[in-house]
């Protein structure tokens, strides 16, 4: 049965939402323009059109929840006649990933985006009445476009106005042959959750980054009102708590996405300059360079001008963002990049008419800013403030301008020319050339800037007073140089500049601490940037591959490989199973495949069960027991992650203490195989290991044909590289699967092989049971190799056994240390601090004004 009732309701919330984000948005404006008529503040008419624009907009509110709602139930209850949930979940999915599959797709994250706005908007309706009227404005015409995103309605059989997270599987794929026999066919599963965002990151991180994307509406509305009131100055006290929050919270979803791609991706970091990564990081430069403008413009025009500038540009940036991933233009230059669902063209109208909104209003208004009478002296705070926001923009521009080459290209395409333009080759290297510079006179800056605020410094004389930080700075850096053995000239001036904002926003912070704590929140942002790029500057200029190949032997003739004067095969180890292998003062043994239970702690041998195709459970081929406590009898179906496969590897240290590590794959029909890596964490670096490539765990065994050998006790006889020699037949009463009665018989051979490093015993048996014959052949996988005893004769005492080989079980691997990364993860708690405590007494400051009537 198709569960069409839940679908119509979600869609008419959605058209609900839409409609009354159109009407808030009309009567707010209404409100809106009547302020600016101070007479009639009091008109009846007015309070009924405010009255209006609140209700139509809470009942819009109730209506995003109300589509959040219906569409969690779909993909909680399986209604996999829905093409949302067939694409984004299925059966096998714990209830914390069908959260994740919720916004994994378009129609979902924008619905995310759509219901933070709304939190956002009820808290500023009840918080800040004064800026209501415009601020909601701004709102219900932003919500409005929200909600048309997911309205999934066409105008004249061609013009489509969003896409719907309901449309039914048989309505989005009416062209399919089994909707055209069986019109109400509904799949028993879903495709599932992608095997890369199985990770609780992606249960946490998106609606981290929607609700920073949505923050950043605040002071952009906060912008726009002001000048839009003739009130330029006013805003910023009520905007700047808010932009504070913004930032911190858009900077932790960055963050967040940054440890998830650590742990998940093998590209060996937490940071790639994808595109889909740099779009998101530049508003965030722009927020904070807003911010410092904020601050600043109590006493120069050129800073309020600023931060009005950014304010507008930091939404505007978000837009920019949303088009760039999910218009399908980065299709080709990122690996995050949304496939285009026919929204481009929408995205594009949603962001050129706050362009155009905003840059006309701008034009308009400009005239109504104060101008300052006097140039801002060097000595100033405002001065030094300035140039580190000039520098954020800068740094901001030069990620913008490269991420926006596929952009170049399709906009001279629409004009008939031709563009070649290419995002660079190494876009690492390409990015840290630009960006390294940038952030030492950052870094550089927020020592003195901080030092100036503070220090009240007016002159060459008050100014001498940095020498005491620049002195132990230098003294720090130095020791650090010297340690680190770091040779590079642009990493020693990083970290110096670091090192000096530490020294100089330290001092400060001192000073600060003991007169009033509430006030320490800027000195512990700029200390938590300073660990930061310490921690980046180690963990990624000094991380070093450990894994180098030391036989001299290719591992592999793929282009992979030998790209790059054979890089990877210098750069990657080969391990067999269960043979040892010296790696960098390690000693690693390969275990085998391990597979995850849903309810077992820890990890199985992949060979304890017998995975069910195209299901999530498995079939137990031996009593499965972890610890000490059996969770499975032989025979028992349990509850698997089959997606995952883990490579067991133990580390040997040179002190005999073991660790090991998982690093895994992923097979998804979708992804193909997918690998992520494992981490052994230490207080002074990580280890951080993964896979580059192994043979397919999903794929059948292929066995070379048989080779028969006849033999007789004590012969010697040879089996691929390997020497075999048949030691005894014994007989045997135990036979794995087989209980063998008083007439029956069986006999067990004792074959021993020889490798170049080790032995092995190998035991085919042979079985007459009812007088029927039977054979138990003996699989190894360290060596690869199958043998079943076939004939015995007793008359001339031979043997006959047949021989199977097949490729042995190995990965390769590779393996980087990483330095001091830990100080990169203390540096975000410390910014994270100080973004909080700033936001804390911003907010405290205007609501005191706000309740004295001043804000």
């Amino acid at each position: 049965m198709i569960h069409t009732t839940v679908g119509n309701l979600g869609h008419f919330f959605v058209i609900l939402s839409f409609i009354t984000a159109l009407v808030a948005t009309v009567a707010y404006l209404k409100v809106s323009l009547s302020q600016a008529d101070r007479h009639q503040l009091d008109d009846p008419e007015i309070t009924q059109w405010r009255r209006l624009a609140r209700g139509t907009f809470y009942v819009h509110a109730a209506a995003v929840l109300g589509v959040v709602v219906t569409l969690f139930t779909i993909i909680y209850s399986h209604y996999y006649e829905y093409h949302y949930a067939w694409s984004h979940s299925s059966r096998a999915l714990p209830t914390y990933y069908m959260i994740s599959s919720f916004w994994e797709g378009q129609e979902g994250s924008f619905l995310l985006w759509l219901f933070w706005d709304a939190v956002l908007a009820i808290i500023l309706i009840n918080t800040n009445r004064k800026w209501e009227a415009t601020l909601m404005t701004i709102f219900g015409l932003v919500q409005a476009f929200l909600a048309s995103m997911i309205l999934g309605v066409v105008f004249f059989d061609t013009f489509k106005l969003g896409s719907s997270p309901f449309l039914l599987l048989r309505e989005a794929m009416a062209d399919a042959p089994i909707f055209a026999t069986q019109p109400n066919f509904i799949p028993e599963d879903g495709n599932g959750l992608n095997p890369l965002l199985q990770n609780y990151w992606m249960v946490i991180h998106p609606p981290t980054l929607f609700l920073g994307y949505a923050t950043t509406l605040i002071p952009f509305a906060y912008a726009i009102a002001g000048l839009w009131r003739n009130e330029p100055i006013a805003w910023m006290r009520p905007a700047l708590p808010w932009a504070s929050f913004s930032a911190v919270v858009l900077g932790v979803g960055i963050l967040m996405g940054g440890y998830w791609a650590y742990e998940t991706l093998n590209f060996g970091g937490y940071w790639n300059w994808d595109p889909v990564e740099n779009s998101v990081f530049v508003p965030w430069l722009t927020l904070v360079a807003a911010i410092h403008m904020m601050l600043i413009a109590k006493k120069s025009s050129t800073g309020l001008k600023g931060a009005i500038i950014l304010s507008v540009a930091t939404f505007l940036l978000i837009l920019y963002s949303t088009f760039l991933t999910r218009s399908g233009i980065l299709g080709n230059a990122s690996v995050h990049s949304f496939t285009d669902l026919g929204l481009s063209g929408q995205l594009l109208v949603y962001l050129l008419v706050f362009l155009a909104l905003s840059i006309a209003l701008m034009v308009w208004k400009w005239k109504i800013l104060p101008k300052d009478e006097q140039e801002a002296s060097a000595y100033s705070r405002e001065f030094w403030l300035f140039l580190g926001a000039i520098i954020l923009c800068l740094a901001s521009f030069q990620v913008l301008a490269t991420t926006s080459i596929p952009v170049y290209n399709k906009v001279a395409e629409l004009f008939g020319v031709v563009s070649n333009l290419a995002l660079p080759v190494d876009q690492v290297a390409h990015y840290n050339k630009f960006q390294i510079w940038f952030f030492s006179i950052i870094a550089l800056f927020t020592g003195v800037g901080q030092y100036l605020w503070w220090k009240k410094v007016t002159g060459q004389k008050d100014i001498n007073s940095l020498t005491t930080p620049l002195l132990a700075t230098l003294v720090f850096s130095a020791a650090l140089i010297l340690a680190g053995g770091i040779t590079k000239p642009t990493y020693m001036i990083l970290l110096t500049a670091s090192v000096f904002a530490i020294v100089a926003n330290s001092s400060i912070l001192w000073g600060v601490f003991r007169g009033n704590y509430r006030l320490s929140g800027g000195s512990v942002a700029h200390i938590g940037v300073a660990l930061m790029l310490i921690g980046i500057l180690y963990s990624s200029g000094y991380s070093k591959v450990v894994s180098l190949n030391s036989t001299g032997i290719l591992i592999s003739s793929s282009e992979d490989f030998t790209r790059n004067d054979n890089r990877e095969n210098k750069e990657n180890v080969i391990l067999w199973l269960n043979q040892p292998q010296p790696m960098s003062g390690y000693l690693l043994t390969y275990r085998g495949k391990r597979i995850e239970a849903r309810d077992v702690p820890g990890y199985l041998p992949q060979s304890w069960v017998e995975v069910i195709e195209g299901d999530y459970h498995g079939v137990a081929l031996r009593d499965i027991e972890q610890e000490g406590k059996v969770y499975y009898k032989k025979g028992d179906t349990l509850a698997l992650y089959p997606e995952n496969t883990y490579f067991e590897v133990d580390y040997r240290e040179p002190n005999g203490k073991i660790f090991t590590l998982y690093p895994r794959v992923q097979v998804n029909k979708k992804m193909g195989a997918a690998f992520s890596p494992d981490i052994r964490r230490n207080v002074d670096r990580d280890l951080y290991t993964y896979i580059s490539t192994a043979p397919d765990p999903s794929s059948e065994t292929t066995w070379s044909k048989p080779e028969v050998h006849s033999v007789a006790l004590k012969d010697t006889f040879f089996i691929n590289d390997y020497v075999a020699i048949l030691d005894n037949v014994v007989s045997t009463k135990e036979v794995e699967g087989m209980t063998l009665g008083q007439n029956d018989a069986a006999v067990k051979a004792m074959i021993r092989i020889l490798d170049k490093e080790r032995e092995y015993i190998m035991s085919p048996i042979f079985i007459i049971k009812d007088r029927m014959v039977g054979r138990k052949h003996d699989t190894s996988e360290e060596l690869g190799l199958r043998i079943q005893l076939n004939e015995i004769d007793p008359r001339t005492g031979k043997f006959t056994f047949s021989t199977n080989t097949t490729q042995r079980d190995y990965i390769v691997m590779k393996a980087m240390e990483k330095p001091l990364i830990n100080v990169l993860w203390i540096g975000t708690f410390v910014l994270v601090i100080g973004f909080v405590l700033s936001t804390v007494r911003r907010y405290q400051d205007f609501a005191k004004m706000r309740n004295k009537g001043m804000a």
